[in-house]
């Protein structure tokens, strides 16, 4: 299964960022050229390359074109939200401290059974997500969750498990005619 910039697209557009996405609009602190007062907040290569490695080992094995979905959905989804930006960038410091400190390198450099390890230590599948809370909290909300929004929200991770037209949502006659179980 082949998740493409079309699903990154259409994710975004889910979350109600989609028409916006890659468009630069002036926002209050600009002075009208674009350019932000002060330093603009970004989701960096080594955020990104760590988004990519931590969607590796959350998203389904039988998933291809990871890397380029979550680069397309991440940059739609950071662009003209400085908060959400220091809050991924904040999250993936905490991460690399944490696999620096038992394993002595970054999360991405780790292979993958190692970062699934790490994850699970880290008890990030069990945490409540909260974006001020603790380390394990913040990497639960700004990564993994917003990873795994991304890929259920996309038409190809809805197909996956069978939740491509949810009840209540437009589909067609067909759609409409038919039960759940087709």
């Amino acid at each position: 299964m082949e998740l493409t910039r079309r699903d990154a697209l259409a994710a975004l557009a889910a979350g109600g960022a989609g028409s916006l996405a890659g468009c630069a609009a002036p926002r209050a602190s600009d002075d009208g050229t674009g350019e932000r007062e002060g330093e603009a907040a970004t989701v960096g290569d080594h955020e990104m390359e760590t988004l990519v490695a931590v969607a590796e080992v959350v998203y389904p094995s039988t998933v291809d074109g990871v890397s380029e979905f979550v680069r397309t959905y991440t940059g739609g989804r950071v662009d003209g939200e400085d908060a959400y930006a220091r809050g991924v960038a904040a999250a993936v410091e905490s991460l690399d401290g944490y696999t620096e400190e038992f394993h002595g390198d970054r999360y991405a450099a780790l292979p993958a059974s190692t970062r699934r390890e790490v994850l699970d230590y880290m008890s990030v599948d069990v945490v409540e997500p909260a974006p001020d809370g603790t380390a394990a909290q913040r990497v639960r909300y700004y990564v993994v969750n917003e990873l795994l929004y991304a890929f259920y929200t996309s038409p190809t991770g809805a197909g996956l498990t069978g939740l491509e037209n949810p009840p209540g949502h437009p589909g067609g006659t067909e759609s409409y005619r038919e039960g759940p179980n087709g």
